[in-house]
């Protein structure tokens, strides 16, 4: 299988992060979907990376889509609780996180523009979304070393992409010293290797 992506993609990284974890073999191939020229319209209608492209041809889009395929192919490390409440709870707060690297990523796209051209009311909008998400992620992580049970699931995955994709595009926000359980989970995720070998390339 063949994993498109770029290297500062959240999502594309928490579909590489999963990847490593299920220690799944594939083939990267680092694309800038923005460029007119991209193959990534190839293997996505849509345009957007990630894209999964399966032997056969088949295409996998959407960061949720694929980890849920590949939690179901590997019998290795589980990411994804099967049972419902848990299952629930689990894909909730990934939902949370994407929502949350939504905001920044539009911010950071915001912030891109001309500065006469951007919506202060926008900025403001999308800076709310992520301290509420922020503040909500916190709260259901409480003082557990994992979101949910004892082990790493695709809830900490997301909620670790998320917090590194906010120290590359806006490193203003100091969420370390509103939410010192998720600095904590942070520093834990980034010790493995998943982690390390996915940091954020500019």
């Amino acid at each position: 299988m063949k994993l498109f992506t770029s290297l500062t993609s959240p999502y594309g990284r928490k579909v590489r992060v999963v990847l490593a974890e299920k220690k799944i073999p594939f083939q990267l191939q680092v694309e800038n979907p923005w460029q007119p020229d991209s193959p990534v319209l190839e293997v996505n209608p849509l345009g957007k990376v990630p894209v999964l492209v399966l032997e056969g041809g088949v295409s996998v889009f959407d960061s949720r889509v694929i980890v849920e395929y590949l939690d179901h192919v590997s019998p290795v490390a589980h990411l994804i609780p099967s049972e419902p409440k848990s299952r629930m709870t689990v894909r909730g707060l990934e939902a949370l996180a994407d929502g949350v690297t939504d905001a920044v990523v539009a911010l950071y796209l915001e912030k891109k523009r001309p500065l006469e051209q951007q919506s202060s009311d926008w900025l403001v909008l999308q800076e709310r979304t992520v301290f509420r998400g922020l503040e909500a992620l916190a709260e259901a992580l409480g003082e557990n070393p994992w979101f949910l049970g004892n082990n790493m699931t695709l809830a900490d995955v997301a909620c670790g992409c998320t917090l590194g994709y906010l120290d590359l595009r806006a490193p203003d926000i100091d969420w370390r010293s509103a939410h010192p359980n998720l600095a904590k989970l942070a520093e834990k995720l980034a010790a493995r290797a998943s982690f390390k070998d996915t940091l954020p390339v500019i």
